[in-house]
């Protein structure tokens, strides 16, 4: 090998480095971006429906995502014997339950209710007693989608009425009581439940944070090209070409 010259690998294999480094970089940065991108669309949707005039719960719904948020009335009769608990809810700090209770419609179809929150007794034993108002009632509230992708030990049909997690087809499976994939949220007293706390603040769609997120990649991407061409230019403008 003549003097001077640098063996071919310690040219190569930075340069493949670098190449592979930012290949990730941009792709995260872009991951990130294609979040942000749903979760701004996330936020018109909310936008867009918390400012339509509320409407009954539709009927041949395909698509209840679309629906998301949407306000609505819903006119019917509680199923008290069926109402369930859901764990492990806080509100300013208290711990306690969401109330979630089956409203028959007035066309046969079943939705379940979140009433709103009540703390936890002084016990785990003591469970809250937020029993429904009797005979018809009209819900205010909105639509919403309980998430499907949660993770918990175990799949087993819960027992009693607290519960972990808001899922309808398992709701369907342990009582036997068909209702559809979706929950009203109420956002106005129910009836005999004024105690209940009904804070339906927008969620934190976590935009900003995702924009952060990709600035950091592409940050990181253009960094890595930066010092490629600062070790890989330097010595030869300043130095000259090894020969």
């Amino acid at each position: 090998m003549p003097i001077g010259r640098e063996p071919t690998w310690r040219r190569v294999l930075p340069t493949l480095a670098t190449i592979a480094g930012v290949a990730v970089f941009i792709a995260a940065g872009n991951w990130q971006r294609g979040r942000m991108d749903e979760k701004a669309r996330l936020r018109a949707q909310l936008d867009a429906a918390t400012a339509a005039a509320p409407v009954p719960v539709p009927t041949g719904v395909s698509d209840w995502a679309a629906w998301r948020f949407r306000p609505v009335v819903a006119t019917g009769t509680f199923d008290a014997a069926r109402q369930i608990l859901i764990d492990n809810k806080v509100q300013a700090g208290v711990v306690g339950y969401a109330v979630i209770t089956p409203l028959t419609l007035g066309d046969g179809r079943i939705v379940l209710v979140d009433r709103g929150f009540v703390p936890g007794g002084a016990s785990r034993a003591m469970l809250p007693n937020v029993p429904p108002a009797d005979g018809m009632v009209t819900v205010r509230g909105r639509l919403n989608v309980p998430p499907a992708g949660y993770f918990e030990f175990g799949r087993a049909v819960p027992e009693g009425p607290v519960w972990q997690h808001l899922d309808p087809r398992r709701f369907t499976e342990a009582t036997g009581v068909a209702v559809l994939p979706i929950v009203v949220e109420a956002t106005v007293p129910t009836g005999g439940d004024d105690a209940l706390v009904r804070d339906r603040s927008s969620p934190d769609f976590g935009i900003e944070k995702h924009w952060i997120y990709m600035l950091q990649w592409y940050s990181f991407a253009a960094l890595a090209i930066a010092l490629w061409l600062w070790f890989w230019l330097r010595p030869r403008v300043f130095f000259g070409k090894a020969s």
